[in-house]
């Protein structure tokens, strides 16, 4: 404390001897371990320049809660501490390095790169995908909600409970709930040549769709190369070619999304694409990129394989990384994620997570860690932890797998389970419809996908994947070698 007194009453010296003294007092406080943030200043008297050492007078703003990120979690948790738990104004602040509020982030792979017109904020804010009205920075005003954009927060202080933006702004917190997401994987921190130039695209925010929207109207009638066969891979070359632009795919695994779909499943999807002018480049990766006469944009691709491809354009869809570094050292960690218990909550008691930075317990899977980069799970883990947060459920987080796309005429759902020695059995021959089950070592029913399925159909299939009922293996077998999928449903 008399450290501290000292160095307040050096501030603001305006003498060559005040400030020698102060430089004194400031080392001083370094041998004393002094935790003082320092700053230099300088300011003109008469003609000499003097340097003013004076202690940062930085406030502090306080909240009850502190919701940290601009994403789909960002804005269910924001509606659920609102609607459900009246939070008192002012109590809550949603702090986002994203310039907008947080928004519905599967509208910009689909409707703000392919609906006419394109979809445009306000129109996808949260929570609209789930009924409610666009939470335009107008909603958080009138609910007391302290919406902080372009706020990049750089220090966090677990201990102290305090969170530092990169303009020196302190926030301190009661509650703090971690949404901040992912970023898309880029091939320039993988060290690759060329990943720097111009004309190659990501796409995770609002900013790099508009990017995107622009590049593709662009180059119309033009050649574009999508690295990646998974859902960007997918969604964004069914949002070229639906905008007059030709496309290569290259991916390193033997079909489009692997992760997920089984070869005879992924082969109906190929050929759609295919009758749609898509090109497959499979089993190998990009290794460089190139431009043409030190025009500084990508011109040609150069493959693993010794192939060079020409295009006009590149879309990276490759994989995202969550936003972890902040807290890697302060919380612990699990499957580059970080790690929650069945609440929702981190290794500090006052500290939650939720959407795609998160590694949580699956319960219906005996609390297998895993961590998932979807939407379904952004909105439902933010309302859950909030509810924990807030005192309002001891219940643990039960999710449902679950993934979705929409590209072209198609619109395919999956929810449960894939265990890697399952058996799938798959039914019709997407004219429009397909069916399949994944059934585990027991028999059960683990996992389920439709493509075009009715609301009806949906909700069985949805159902029989939490429930896990045992499967009638010979109707099923039958109805899928006749490839009836109607037939197939009623069997199930």
């Amino acid at each position: 404390m008399q450290c501290l007194a000292r160095c307040a009453a050096r501030s603001g010296t305006s003498t060559f001897v005040d400030t020698l003294s102060a430089l004194r007092t400031r080392q001083n406080c370094r041998e004393r371990n002094c935790s003082l943030s320092w700053r230099a200043g300088r300011y003109r008297s008469g003609p000499i320049r003097k340097h003013n050492w004076s202690m940062s007078t930085t406030s502090v703003k306080a909240y009850e809660y502190i919701v940290l990120g601009g994403g789909n979690a960002a804005g269910y948790a924001a509606r659920q501490l609102v609607e459900k738990h009246a939070i008192a104004a002012h109590k809550l602040a949603v702090i986002s390095a994203e310039s907008v509020a947080p928004y519905e982030r599967p509208a910009l792979s689909k409707g703000y790169l392919t609906a006419n017109p394109p979809a445009r904020l306000p129109g996808f804010h949260t929570c609209v995908a789930a009924g409610g009205a666009p939470q335009t920075p107008d909603w958080y005003a009138k609910h007391g909600v302290d919406l902080l954009l372009s706020t990049e927060i750089v220090k966090a202080d677990l201990a102290s409970k305090r969170l530092t933006a990169k303009d020196g702004s302190q926030y301190a917190y009661g509650k703090l709930l971690l949404a901040t997401g992912a970023d898309a994987l880029h091939l320039n921190e993988l060290g690759m040549a060329g990943a720097e130039l111009d004309g190659i695209y990501y796409l995770r925010e609002i900013a790099e769709a508009e990017k995107l929207y622009e590049a593709m109207k662009a180059n119309v009638n033009k050649h574009a190369v999508v690295v990646g066969g998974g859902y960007i891979g997918l969604e964004c070359t069914a949002a070229l070619v639906a905008n007059g632009v030709r496309v290569t795919m290259v991916f390193p695994e033997p079909h489009v999304m692997a992760r997920l779909f089984t070869p005879q499943i992924a082969a109906h999807y190929e050929r759609i694409y295919a009758e749609k002018g898509v090109s497959f480049i499979k089993g190998t990766v990009v290794d460089s990129f190139a431009d043409e006469h030190g025009s500084g944009r990508v011109r040609f691709i150069r493959l693993k394989s010794g192939a060079v491809l020409e295009a006009d354009m590149v879309v990276v869809g490759i994989g995202a990384k969550p936003r972890t570094a902040l807290f890697d050292k302060a919380l612990a960690m699990e499957a580059r994620g970080i790690k929650v218990d069945e609440h929702l909550r981190t290794s500090n008691p006052d500290v939650f997570g939720a959407g795609d930075v998160i590694t949580f317990p699956l319960k219906m899977y005996g609390n297998r860690m895993t961590r998932v980069e979807h939407v379904g799970h952004a909105r439902q883990s933010a309302m859950h932890a909030v509810d924990v947060m807030v005192g309002a459920s001891t219940e643990p987080y039960d999710y449902l797998p679950f993934f979705y796309s929409k590209v072209f005429n198609l619109s395919w759902k999956f929810w449960g389970d894939t265990p890697p020695n399952a058996k799938t059995i798959v039914a019709g021959e997407m004219n429009p419809k397909l069916v399949a089950v994944w059934i585990d070592d027991s028999g059960h029913i683990v996992g389920t996908f439709i493509e075009s399925g009715t609301e009806q159909e949906e909700a069985k299939l949805k159902e029989l994947a939490r429930t896990r009922p045992p499967a009638d293996m010979e109707r099923l077998e039958q109805a899928a070698a006749a490839k009836d999928p109607d037939g197939f449903l009623k069997a199930l």
